[in-house]
């Protein structure tokens, strides 16, 4: 323990204990100045930023003009004097009492008396709270050990945590402390979590029972996932798999409470396992986002368009651009014009992030960069719409967003009878009516799929994605024609804006972190950045290739209305499911059909996985 030494009793207080004698006056460096501190301290700090801009300022146009650096007018020199005069008062400033206090500290006393010295050590170390606590409590008090303390000299029990959280909720219900304030005032996520759900509950008067608070760590998501917390929701997390892959083996893991969605998938899996595998490639993979500026004028808007898709501007643009990031890089820029508003799409890659931070941080340094060349430009907004984040639109389903991806695999026509039930004519008729022309005629706008959402949805929360890129991440296209001769089928998925990262958001938190550890491709790759979350998007087309297989084979055996009619009868005669073997059946004995049995056997029908036996008894 670092024993602190006071300074020796003063001369005019005699009698007075050492303990007992008033502190010195703590002399300030500030003291030492004529004229207020803070008014001294306002004009340098001014100064120093105000010369810092203008050079900088004086260095870019220089730069712009070529002229050289090492001519200076005189208002520059002036200028360079300036910065000086206040660099020299900030140090000085921040350094003159640290200065003061380890350097020219004037020397003390040391204690004339070594018993006083072991009593101060004594009353230091019987102090039972946090060295930081200890600054505003007075000391415990120390008894010696032969005597016994009387019940009037032992200091009060400090209040216990249920009655200091009882006082808390009560200020929080009464609004005198703000919920989304918990966590910074009380240092605990968890107790903060704790607080503000009892509290919730009285304000509302309905109980959250059933809602989990134990078993989560609510420091992970603290000021990156979620806000004010009271708790959290569970979802099961089923495997399908194996799923062969461009040569590869993957368990996928899908976080979804629609029953029978894991296994029709999984059965897709079997189907392309056993078939010799899928094959996917990366079109594309660039993240956008699209600012919208206004000018006086359509002309003048023009013009900014035509400057930024000019090639000659790229190469600075790009330049400008990356800075904010070592792995952002421009790819292109798009711009459209609605009056005298441009909108600019900008592109980027971003490695193994999603890049929506990334790619906003982006364009917001070439916003600052035009303004100089295009004072006349305001910004509307550092998003238009043009992007298009989270919702359906054409832009992404032509020029797609982050990444673009085509997933294809031959089934074999024995797998076809065997494995799914169907013949290849009636799933290649079946395609072309509901998935194509059924789409069309909905007006469907990159829909022109079976159920790709199921399965983006669940992969999405399974790993940690922004769940509401769903809506953009299912644009997809599913192809299905005879091929060999009509024997084979070849089917093949199209997905051009898959929205996926491995790194940053909830790909931190340790469930979903599991799960891409599961995969193969937790965090950023050292070796190839941005190839873990391409890996990721394949596997994302892969596992949709399997479902539309399942599902589209089930709708063609007819299976889903044969077994729901039978179900609705209340009466299941007999089922079988089909095994590892297709000659291995597991059959049930007939049986009455509770709303349980109803409720699983009709989500084992619509996905194809139960095969209803009529009989006659």
């Amino acid at each position: 323990m670092d024993v602190r030494r006071r300074p020796s009793r003063p001369a005019n207080m005699p009698g007075l204990k050492t303990e007992d004698a008033p502190p010195l006056p703590s002399t300030k460096a500030s003291d030492a100045l004529p004229h207020p501190m803070y008014f001294t301290s306002t004009v340098f700090f001014t100064l120093f930023f105000s010369v810092v801009y203008y050079l900088l300022g004086r260095w870019r146009e220089k730069i712009r003009t070529s002229t050289p650096l090492h001519l200076i007018t005189p208002a520059e020199t002036a200028a360079i004097a300036a910065l000086v005069a206040s660099f020299i008062y900030l140090v000085s400033f921040f350094g003159i009492d640290f200065v003061q206090s380890l350097i020219l500290r004037p020397a003390i006393d040391s204690w004339s008396d070594e018993e006083e010295e072991d009593s101060l050590v004594r009353k230091e170390d019987s102090r039972g709270l946090p060295c930081g606590q200890t600054l505003d409590c007075p000391p415990v008090p120390v008894y010696p050990l032969t005597a016994k303390p009387k019940i009037a000299d032992i200091p009060a029990e400090p209040v216990s945590p249920g009655e200091k959280d009882e006082n808390i909720i009560s200020s929080v219900v009464a609004g005198t402390i703000p919920s989304y304030s918990l966590e910074s005032k009380l240092g605990d996520c968890k107790r903060a979590a704790a607080i503000r759900r009892e509290s919730l509950q009285r304000v509302t008067g309905k109980s959250l029972q059933g809602l989990p608070l134990e078993g989560f760590d609510y420091e992970s998501i603290l000021g990156q996932c979620c806000e004010m917390p009271i708790g959290y929701v569970q979802i099961p997390v089923g495997i399908a798999g194996p799923l062969l892959l461009n040569g590869r083996e993957f368990s996928v893991p899908m976080a979804t409470t629609e029953g029978c969605l894991v296994a029709s998938t999984n059965r897709g899996c079997k189907a392309i396992l056993v078939s010799g595998g899928a094959t996917s490639v990366l079109l594309r993979d660039g993240m956008t986002r699209a600012p919208v500026v206004r000018f006086g004028s359509a002309k003048r808007a023009a013009e900014l368009k035509m400057f930024l898709e000019s090639p000659k501007s790229f190469d600075e643009l790009a330049a400008v651009f990356n800075r904010s990031s070592r792995f952002a890089r421009l790819q292109s820029i798009k711009c459209a014009i609605a009056g005298r508003n441009l909108y600019m799409r900008f592109t980027c890659s971003t490695g193994d992030a999603m890049g929506m931070n990334m790619v906003s941080k982006g364009v917001q340094n070439v916003l600052d960069f035009l303004q100089t060349d295009f004072p006349d430009m305001d910004i509307i907004g550092i998003s238009g719409n043009f992007c298009s984040d989270k919702k359906p639109a054409a832009v992404n389903w032509i020029e797609g967003r982050g990444k673009s991806v085509v997933c294809e695999a031959v089934i074999k026509s024995d797998v076809v009878k065997n494995v799914l039930k169907t013949s290849v004519e009636a799933l290649v008729e079946l395609n072309m009516l509901k998935n194509l022309t059924g789409s069309a005629m909905a007006g469907a706008l990159g829909g022109f799929n079976a159920h790709a959402s199921n399965i983006v949805s669940a992969i999405y929360i399974a790993t940690g994605q922004d769940p509401a890129q769903n809506v953009e991440s299912s644009h997809c296209i599913t192809m299905m024609e005879a091929v060999n001769g009509g024997q084979d089928l070849h089917v093949s998925v199209t997905m051009p804006s898959i929205e996926v990262g491995t790194v940053g958001g909830g790909t931190q938190l340790a469930s979903q972190s599991a799960c891409l550890n599961l995969l193969g491709v937790k965090g950023a790759s050292r070796d190839s950045p941005g190839s873990n979350s391409a890996q990721l998007a394949s596997i994302v087309a892969g596992s949709v290739l399997a479902g539309e297989l399942s599902l589209m084979s089930a709708l063609a055996a007819g299976q889903l209305v044969k077994s729901l009619q039978q179900i609705e009868q209340g009466c299941l005669q007999g089922c079988c499911l089909m095994n590892k073997k297709e000659e291995e059946r597991i059959v049930c004995h007939p049986l009455k059909g509770t709303s349980a049995q109803v409720m699983v056997l009709g989500n084992l029908a619509r996905n194809g996985l139960v095969y209803p036996i009529v009989t006659d008894t």
